[in-house]
């Protein structure tokens, strides 16, 4: 039944596909997508980092490996993904080349020396001697002097030189030394711009005096960034002190992308692969800087043209909470959701803000994966513990690319009195759990929170995430399991509530789905709802195709890869396959089994991933308040209802993106923002 399945790779670069799209659609706003734009570069830089790096390893360790659903090796999956990647990058090349047009419509130009007159070249000459060619560190590369070590990421200009004596010889300059700006001002009455590199490239034969230049280029270097920290780890060391060597070591991994900005001779193409260690199919040419993360100065630029963005929008005041109590005792009345970032992550920080200067409260526990670099979370923290507090906090210090952020914060909890456990043996603790320990008249009571994101300020205006709020006591009790065995380097193995992996969240999602398909066949009516961002795992996805072919309704909002292939006659004809791609990143995760009242209801850390699944500390959790059950369940009915933002996946394989025609267009990003916005206007304030 491979027809029934996607390859997750391939999977990915779809997605990616439909960032791209946000940023060709006319109908969003221009500097909004040159966001697109850029992120759609961003994303796939980290693509080769992570995914591409991890299928190299793999090829080089077990070259005969195949994966669980397309049954492709390593290589087969790297050819398929560059192949792919050329065709994505030529699309990409079209919009960047579109959006400079529409950008010029607007009075803002980025230029070359093509397009500038003698006058603006000689200021920009001036410019080069006096404040760029100080500062940059040229090297030739010969017999004596190797080729030098290119940064991840960074922009660096190469040269072909031709000596005295007619031989031939490389020169290597760094474009981001970070001491210049990138964006530099050619006029600004006309807000025009250009970039460094292009002035570096322009001025070479000035570093290069005594030598003829050949030919030229920029080049970018992308570094595989997959590597194995439990493999490499050794008990006798500092865990901590240890991941700041594995972060010194992952940048010098070896290379799995090239990428050039001129055609250059294939004999030098080939010498650069050779320095560098990278395979030639591995080298791409682009028609684009080759970083967009410049747009983002180029929309400041527009910042006072307010047509040119989204609307302002501004997280609102849940109406849940009623200001000047205290919020852990409406808690205690009634369950609390909150939904980023359409309402304020204020009450969760004015909870934690409490439970710090609460004199009942005994102890507050704490995961911590992803967090601001200026963290209130952190701060109340660290001062419930400064307070006597007793405070917990796991900081996974394995967290991709915030490992440097994690460590100073761990530094800053524990110098504050918190203990701080940096993870487990063999798993990633993703959970986002916090517990509340209080003393109250009537016993030891539990204020548990469970999300579907991280304790992140920033991201919490960025990205779409549910915040439960519970004084549910067995909920607390597992909660507090969970904290106890994560305090002992271990893992739980058995709950009743909560569904926590590694050991207890996959079987008892297969248990309810198995409980809807043996309804489907006793000829009831059946329903599987969720909404992830990613399904990989082939456990759930054969379950899934399993309850189609019973007849159970299967409605999927995946916002990016998916292994799954929707509407596959006698397979998957019952599974409808939603993603929604819009201004705010989809990252809440729902589970819902069953429909009307009997409807079980969770939010969850966990996509359907088996790196979820089976290899992370993820929780799940229920959700009981009707009140709250019914918000999330037409949250869900809403973004499967969205015209706007949604693409739908064929029995092809491909997403089409959904056309309101005769219904009213429904942007559900936008429709939840209205309905907050709505709610303050009914009577409470905004923030």
């Amino acid at each position: 039944m491979n027809d029934v399945f996607m390859n997750r790779e391939l999977s990915w670069l779809k997605f990616n596909e439909r960032v791209l799209e946000e940023a060709e659609d006319e109908r969003t706003p221009l500097c909004e997508r040159l966001s697109f734009a850029s992120i759609y570069q961003s994303n796939l830089d980290e693509f080769f980092m992570v995914r591409v790096g991890s299928l190299v390893d793999q090829d080089d360790v077990t070259p005969k490996l195949r994966e669980n659903k397309t049954n492709m090796t390593a290589r087969e999956q790297i050819d398929a993904v560059i192949d792919r990647v050329r065709e994505l990058n030529g699309r990409r090349d079209k919009v960047y080349a579109r959006l400079m047009e529409k950008l010029e419509e607007q009075g803002v130009r980025l230029v070359d020396f093509r397009k500038i007159g003698r006058q603006e070249s000689e200021r920009l000459e001036r410019y080069f001697d006096s404040e760029i060619a100080p500062l940059i560190s040229p090297s030739i590369v010969g017999r004596r002097q190797p080729f030098p070590f290119l940064r991840n990421k960074d922009i660096y200009a190469v040269v072909v030189l031709e000596g005295k004596k007619g031989k031939y010889k490389l020169g290597i300059i760094p474009c981001s030394a970070g001491v210049f700006p990138r964006l530099i001002e050619v006029s600004a009455s006309e807000k025009t711009y250009m970039l460094a590199e292009d002035l570096i490239l322009h001025f070479i034969p000035k570093v290069f005096e005594g030598y003829v230049v050949k030919a030229k280029s920029l080049m970018r270097v992308t570094r595989n960034a997959d590597i194995d920290a439990d493999a490499l780890y050794d008990d006798d060391l500092d865990y901590r002190e240890f991941m700041v060597q594995l972060i010194k070591r992952r940048k010098r991994l070896a290379p799995v992308r090239l990428e050039l900005s001129r055609e250059l001779d294939g004999i030098i193409v080939d010498t650069l692969c050779r320095y560098m260690d990278v395979p030639r199919e591995y080298v791409f040419m682009s028609a684009t800087p080759l970083d967009f993360s410049f747009l983002f100065g180029l929309e400041d630029v527009l910042r006072q043209r307010g047509e040119l963005f989204y609307e302002r929008r501004i997280p609102q005041k849940s109406p849940a909470f009623v200001n000047g109590r205290s919020i852990l005792a409406q808690i205690r009345e009634k369950d609390k959701l909150l939904s980023y970032p359409y309402e304020s992550m204020k009450p969760f920080l004015e909870m934690l803000t409490e439970a710090a200067n609460d004199d009942s409260v005994v102890s507050i526990k704490m995961t911590l994966y992803r967090v601001a670099k200026q963290s209130k979370v952190v701060e109340a923290l660290c001062e419930a513990a400064e307070n006597g507090k007793d405070v917990l906090v796991l900081v996974e210090l394995k967290a991709r690319f915030d490992e440097e952020n994690n460590i100073e914060w761990s530094r800053r909890l524990e110098e504050a009195g918190c203990s701080v456990i940096y993870g487990l043996d063999g798993y990633k603790v993703h959970s986002k759990l916090c517990l509340i320990t209080r003393m109250e008249e009537t016993g030891v009571a539990y204020y548990t929170q469970i999300g579907t994101g991280n304790y992140n300020e920033k991201t919490a205006r960025l990205y779409t995430d549910l915040c439960l709020m519970t004084a549910d006591r067995d909920i607390g009790e597992e909660a507090n399991a969970v904290f106890n065995a994560l305090a002992k380097g271990e893992t739980v193995h058995e709950t009743r509530r909560l569904l926590v992996a590694p050991h207890c969240l996959q079987n008892k999602v297969l248990a309810m789905m198995n409980d809807e398909i043996r309804r489907a066949r006793a000829g009831e009516d059946a329903y599987i709802g969720v909404k992830i961002n990613s399904l990989t795992d082939k456990a759930l996805i054969d379950k899934l195709i399993e309850a189609s072919c019973a007849g159970v309704k299967v409605d999927l909002v995946v916002r990016g890869i998916c292994c799954l292939i929707a509407g596959v006659p006698g397979a998957t004809e019952n599974i409808r396959v939603v993603s929604i791609v819009g201004r705010f990143l989809e990252h809440s995760r729902i589970y819902i089994f069953g429909r009307g009242e009997r409807a079980r209801v969770y939010i969850a850390s966990a996509d359907f991933m088996t790196r979820n699944t089976l290899r992370r500390v993820e929780v799940a959790s229920p959700v009981y308040d009707p009140d709250i059950r019914a918000r999330i369940l037409d949250m869900f009915d809403t973004m499967l209802r969205d015209n706007v933002q949604a693409r739908e996946m064929g029995a092809d394989g491909l997403y089409r993106r959904l056309t309101p025609g005769k219904n009213a267009p429904l942007n559900s990003q936008e429709y939840f923002f209205r309905q907050a916005y709505e709610a303050v206007s009914r009577g409470n304030q905004t923030e």
